[in-house]
């Protein structure tokens, strides 16, 4: 008996299936983005929360598109992108109106931003990126930080045979990205391999009010300075079987330098960064016949970043994590699948102060199978310890089959995150820290349903659904006089809305999707300047749709991606305008030989419109530009003893 429920169930938290679990063949949905069950890893959002609001978003589906990872997310509904100002620059996520320090983002399960801290995700390349898997809600199983949710970036896999592929693009702003990969055979096992390198002056135009409280005032073009960047690094991956387990080893490292351009109003033309990364990783799996799998991952990684110019000085700082998790599952006769994880790391930051501290954690969860299978509770349970912080994290998650073809999943519960070190004990520039800071706190709740209409050769699949967040405890930096500002526990708001999100395949030629967020947010601070007004950098609306059409040999595309005014200050007296961005495309794939070369050559407009926009307090983001790519696939196929396995196994489960 198989320790979790339908694969198909849990990868996408749309259904599940006790008779399926048991062996009975029971009729699911079809899912919007469908998974292998044996590429969803323990930690992954997918099976850690099978009744989770989770997105999977494939790079596949945006090849050709996408320029860095930020754009991937953003096809997920939920997602906020805070974009300082173009390719490679600093672009970070609000996940339901979470700040950018509540999302929890994870690298094949390994954490990015530690305890507190925050992600930028222009330090992923794009190239290392197979699929994002999103969870939207608090990540109340994964520890401090996901107030808003949790990004999990798979990395390629390697695999059987002999593979080879080179891409490389050109285009506006002197840009380039390139990368080389080679996966296969290697020894007992199978290797990856995985380099990459961008580069861009992203010398843009934009416009720029010289008088913005003057009506009227003219607009001025001008060139975007002191915003290049360049980034380059590699990932190797390795797999092998050890007798009855299985041994998958990680290692990454990235490098990147850039200009710091500031806002239009504060340029900084002299501001610098570099960092580097370095992460390491192992991983022991074993499934055992009786149901139950194990699996244990030491993990390490090193982030070093410099600041130079701009009022920085020359900051250095250096963040070190080092530590191991655990998890397993099995079953509990034929009604409970039970899981449980443990994690333990050190965690320090070498900078104008030097802290450090220990986490460890822990979480069960049991999956509950009810009227036969119609519906199934997953409550959970999960404490952590994160330095001085005491964090308690329980969860309820609840799917259900209705009638009319519907599946309902809802979920509540609560989710923390611990003041990250610079909130505590770092200077930076003119913002104090303040060590008598306390957790924040989350209280979330979501439902939504979902069915699939249409034949099975033409589907059409839509979810609909509704949440709930209260943040109690929210950290900000307030005047401290004269000329300082210091962190303080003093913000509590509200954040509710609506997200829709449907794909349909309406012909073999042609594929759309879309996704909707409707957000409204309240400030709850009893201060007659800021009480019941909305959060700033939270629009209320944001549409993200694509549409493909074509054959392999000549296919077109369009996206919009549209999101509404928002505020820039608490009182609500300043506002970005709302904006709409309209890319589109054109791709021809070409195969020689079965298995062979496969040629794809791809012209990517991004803003055809040339709308002029700015984002968070100042940035101005990229006008039209022009992309031209070509990739390159080599397959010699599996090597013949993993066709032969591969061919047993698939008779085993047509047998079964």
């Amino acid at each position: 008996m198989r320790p979790r429920l339908s694969a198909r169930a849990v990868c996408l938290a749309l259904s599940v299936s006790a008779r399926a679990w048991a062996g009975d063949p029971i009729d699911l949905p079809p899912v919007v983005a469908p998974l292998p069950p044996e590429e969803a890893r323990p930690e992954s959002p997918l099976k850690r929360n099978p009744s989770g609001a989770v997105t999977v978003v494939s790079r596949d589906e945006h090849r050709g598109e996408a320029r860095d990872v930020a754009e991937l997310a953003a096809a997920a509904p939920g997602v906020q992108v805070h974009d300082t100002g173009g390719l490679l620059q600093s672009k970070t996520l609000s996940l339901r109106g979470a700040s950018s320090n509540g999302v929890k983002v994870l690298l094949d399960g390994v954490p990015l931003n530690g305890a507190g801290g925050i992600a930028d995700l222009s330090l992923v390349p794009l190239a290392l990126v197979d699929r994002l898997e999103v969870l939207r809600g608090g990540g109340a199983r994964y520890g401090s930080g996901g107030l808003g949710g949790v990004v999990n970036v798979v990395t390629p896999s390697p695999a059987s045979g002999a593979h080879a592929a080179a891409e490389l693009l050109y285009g506006a702003f002197g840009t380039w990205m390139g990368s080389l990969s080679a996966l296969g055979d290697l020894g007992d096992g199978q290797g990856l391999l995985l380099v990459h390198g961008a580069r861009t002056r992203g010398d843009f135009l934009y416009d720029f009010d010289s008088l913005p409280n003057l009506p009227d005032n003219p607009l001025e073009t001008r060139v975007r300075e002191n915003n290049d960047a360049a980034t380059g690094g590699a990932l190797l991956k390795y797999r092998r079987p050890l007798g009855a387990w299985a041994l998958e080893a990680l290692g990454e490292f990235s490098a990147l330098e850039r200009g710091l351009a500031g806002t239009v109003h504060s340029p900084t033309p002299d501001a610098r960064e570099a960092d580097r990364r370095l992460s390491v990783a192992a991983r022991l799996s074993r499934p055992f016949d009786s149901g139950p799998e194990l699996s244990v991952r030491p993990y390490f990684k090193l982030d070093d970043s410099r600041f130079t110019g701009g009022g920085f000085g020359d900051v250095s700082q250096r963040l070190i994590e080092a530590g191991a998790q655990a998890e397993g599952s099995f079953s509990l006769g034929r009604h409970h699948a039970f899981s449980a994880s443990a994690d333990f790391a050190y965690e320090g930051l070498s900078a104008t102060a030097s802290p450090s501290w220990l986490r460890a954690g822990v979480m069960a969860m049991d999956e509950i199978l009810l009227l036969d299978g119609a519906l199934v509770l997953a409550p959970s349970l999960r404490v952590d310890q994160t330095g001085r912080f005491t964090g308690l994290s329980p969860k309820l998650g609840a799917t259900a089959l209705l009638p009319f073809g519907l599946t309902l999943r809802a979920n509540a519960g609560q989710a923390h995150r611990a003041p990250s070190f610079l909130e505590l004990y770092v200077v930076q520039g003119r913002l104090l820290p303040n060590p008598s800071l306390r957790p924040e706190r989350a209280l979330t709740a979501d439902a939504a349903l979902s069915r699939t209409f249409g034949p099975g050769a033409a589907p059409v699949t839509v979810t609909l659904g509704g949440f709930y967040s209260l943040y109690e405890d929210l950290i900000s930096y307030e005047y401290y006089p004269p000329f300082l500002a210091k962190a303080y526990n003093f913000a509590a708001a509200q954040v509710y809305g609506l997200e829709a999100e449907a794909e349909a395949k309406p012909h073999p030629l042609v594929r759309a999707r879309a996704s909707y967020t409707l957000l409204g947010s309240t400030n709850l601070l009893d201060d007659p300047r800021y009480y019941l007004k909305e959060l700033p950098y939270r629009p209320r609306h944001a549409l993200n749709a694509r549409l493909r059409v074509g054959p392999e040999w000549l296919e077109g595309r369009v996206e919009l991606s549209y999101q509404s005014e928002q505020f820039i200050n608490r009182t609500g007296s300043s506002s970005l305008p709302g904006r709409a961005f309209l890319h589109a495309g054109v791709s021809s794939t070409f195969r020689v030989g079965r298995p062979g070369l496969e040629f794809t050559a791809s012209f990517e407009l991004k803003n055809a419109l040339d709308v002029r926009a700015q984002d968070l307090d100042g940035y101005p983001l990229p006008g039209r530009a022009a992309y031209v790519s070509l990739a390159v696939h080599l397959d010699r196929g599996p090597s013949h003893a993993q066709s032969q396995v591969e061919t047993e196994e698939q008779h085993a489960n047509r047998v079964e």
